[in-house]
């Protein structure tokens, strides 16, 4: 039985009412009468049965390199972890950091202050936080750190990725399929192999379809930088491009698509509401899926230390939110080259492929392995320029 503070009080006050109406009425009659024991009707519970106290909630904290926002990856980080909220109610209590720069200093003092804080699960959600929360979990080796994007791990550290160049390979058939130039643009972030993988899948889709589309590439060299992102994106428009991706945060290109009158794609998260016309699809990242199942086991004492990299087959990423002007034929193809990577009959990075030097990286008919696809460095056939760096 829960015994309430208002409940505990009441009752006490009952109990000295009585006594002071009976020693009122003792001394009224001139009477001493000897104490005895209280019957059982009338005597407080000689004990309560103890109510055990509700355990602690686990305390999850996420590390955000940009601003939450409305669109993008710090969202769909967010979106992630209400989905833990959602899932564990009162079990879990989760806190966010955002706007935390990939510096070492900057990235360390978060996340250790997130550990001082009681946090036992942190997961730090960008590429650039990784030597600073190998550092850290170091000297917190009771806390579960979990890093995105990354290729480090501990005993107490687990490394998580998405595979985002399928969002961008099923992209680049529609990409393909509706450019009436034949020319492409992506506005791209930092010249990183998770980068080129994308850049180079929305390629391979899109010259799937149309074998002489090729595309231009922007480097804003940041995540998140509206204002580089829609001076990129003017540069390619101006170049002749008609369809815009991009491997940054913001609805900038869309925005700017939208304003000059071509196509562009949702990242991330389906930002169709930032140019309704000029919206294609989005490639959208459902972070939930990971983060209630890694909280799950932390809750049930069976986290470990992994590597984990999901997509289409997981439900982790999917190009969603079609545009109106694509039809049913490009979605029906879009679909069946979807079911293709799920069940392996049609891989995206199956050879021959070449890099846009005319040098064979993949022979006939092989197939990628995570390894090839994590050591990317080129760019394929059909992509324009060099790699940064």
């Amino acid at each position: 039985m829960k015994i309430s503070r208002r409940k505990t009080l009441t009752a006490g006050l009952s109990l000295a009412i009585v006594g002071i109406a009976g020693t009122m009425g003792l001394a009224a009659c001139g009477q001493k009468e000897e104490s005895k024991p209280a019957s059982a009707a009338s005597a407080a519970p000689a004990s309560v049965a103890a109510v055990p106290a509700a355990p602690e909630p686990l305390k999850v904290g996420f590390i955000y390199v940009g601003p939450v926002g409305d669109a993008g990856w710090t969202f769909a980080h967010d979106v992630g972890r209400k989905a833990v909220e959602a899932k564990y109610g009162d079990k879990v209590k989760t806190t966010f950091v955002e706007n935390v720069p990939e510096s070492a200093a900057d990235a360390e003092r978060v996340i250790r202050d997130l550990a001082t804080q009681g946090n036992k699960v942190i997961f730090g959600t960008t590429f650039g936080y990784m030597e600073a929360m190998l550092k850290v979990a170091k000297d917190f080796p009771d806390v579960k750190f979990e890093h995105a994007t990354g290729y480090k791990t501990a005993d107490n550290m687990a490394q998580y990725d998405v595979r985002t160049y399928e969002g961008a390979y099923l992209a680049g058939i529609a990409a393909g399929k509706m450019s009436k130039s034949g020319k492409l643009g992506v506005v791209a972030s930092i010249p990183i192999p998770e980068v080129l993988r994308n850049i180079n899948s929305f390629t391979l889709g899109a010259r799937s379809v149309n074998p002489k589309a090729t595309t231009k590439v922007v480097w804003v060299n940041k995540w998140f930088d509206p204002g580089k992102e829609r001076e990129a994106a003017t540069t390619l428009i101006g170049q002749g491009v008609d369809v815009l991706m991009q491997n940054t945060d913001s609805a900038a290109v869309v925005q700017t698509a939208e304003e000059k009158g071509v196509y562009a794609f949702g990242w991330d998260s389906d930002m169709s509401k930032f140019g309704a016309k000029a919206h294609l699809a989005a490639s959208v990242i459902d972070w939930g899926v990971y983060y209630t199942k890694r909280v799950g086991e932390a809750l049930d004492g069976k986290w470990k230390s992994d590597t984990t990299w999901w997509g289409l087959k997981e439900n982790m990423i999917d190009l969603k939110n079609f545009n109106a002007s694509l039809s049913d034929d490009v979605k029906k193809l879009i679909a069946d080259k979807r079911q293709g990577v799920i069940d392996g009959t049609g891989p995206i990075w199956k050879g021959p492929i070449k890099d846009n030097t005319g040098k064979e990286v993949l022979g006939k008919d092989a197939v990628a392995d995570d390894k090839f696809l994590h050591d990317v460095k080129f760019y394929v056939e059909g992509v324009e320029g060099k790699v940064p760096g």
